[in-house]
């Protein structure tokens, strides 16, 4: 038996090996808050952004179409934008694209929404999908409310509801219809956006792979990557990322939201920093009193 089990792990080892062989990054010169590289998996090309979750010029945050406050929900609509218009407007050191959205005349985003700790779209109903959440001091939580129960919004600095599920706990988790998930685009093979971060939660991982895949696919790449909990975002004909203002994807069809971060040489609005300031202090003076 113990020797089963040594040449399960080496045979595990080796294939992991191989794996991580495979992959080829362009690793910027010097450390940065925020670093977008280019490589491959698996013959499978990706760009990937980084941002430490550490550094105080790290700002997080969720941009709506034609610059609305509120997210498109079932009651209002500002409709959507040109992802090139979003990211001219953010002036941000990255833009990715976000969560779902209806195809729909009002295009309501999937999920309730948290940007600079304010509620962009809320409902006590929400149940589906999995959340990517930030609390006080950048700490990343993922929450998949038909399994862990449903994610203390009102604890988020930034949230954004998405899935399906694709790390948790290190391990690959694929229940994309026990989330609530049926379309056959999602459950199909794509061209995907994920995000996750490692087991330190110091760092947040953003991938946008340029080739069709699977779920199981993508998992396993977020995983080779380095993350510990990873979910899928919108893809396909939403897939679009940006870099310093230079559009790397570039989105097939207009936009409802955009995940947006902010670093030193792209600095946060000030409004946002005030409410980065207000957050940290009102979260941690109610943990002391309870």
């Amino acid at each position: 038996m113990a020797s089963f089990k040594i040449c399960r792990w080496y045979f595990l080892f080796l294939a992991g090996a191989l794996l991580v062989q495979e992959l080829t990054l362009v690793q910027p010169t010097a450390a940065k808050t925020v670093q977008v590289n280019k490589g491959k998996i698996n013959g499978v090309s990706f760009h990937r952004v980084i941002v430490d979750l550490t550094d105080s010029n790290t700002f997080v945050t969720i941009g709506l179409a034609n610059n609305a406050r509120v997210a498109n929900s079932a009651r209002r609509s500002s409709g959507d934008e040109e992802f090139s218009k979003m990211v001219a407007r953010h002036r941000a050191a990255v833009v990715a694209n976000g969560t779902f959205f209806a195809k729909n005349r009002r295009k309501s985003v999937m999920g309730n929404m948290v940007a600079g700790g304010r509620f962009l779209k809320y409902s006590r109903w929400e149940n589906y999908g999995t959340t990517l959440g930030l609390r006080v001091g950048n700490k990343p939580e993922m929450v998949t409310a038909r399994v862990d129960g449903k994610p203390k919004w009102r604890e988020h600095w930034f949230s954004i509801t998405s899935g399906p599920r694709l790390l948790r706990r290190g391990k690959i988790w694929l229940k994309p219809r026990r989330e609530g998930f049926k379309d056959p685009h999602v459950l199909g093979t794509a061209k995907r956006t994920a995000i996750g971060f490692p087991a330190s939660g110091k760092k947040l991982i953003i991938v946008s792979f340029n080739q069709k895949l699977t779920l199981e696919q993508m998992a396993r790449a977020m995983r080779a990557l380095g993350c510990y909990e990873a979910m899928n975002l919108d893809g396909g004909t939403s897939r679009a990322l940006a870099a310093r203002g230079k559009i790397i994807v570039r989105a097939r069809r207009p936009l409802t939201n955009v995940i947006v971060v902010y670093d030193a040489k792209h600095p946060a609005p000030a409004a946002l920093r005030r409410s980065w300031i207000r957050f940290q202090k009102r979260k941690r003076a109610l943990h002391r009193t309870r």
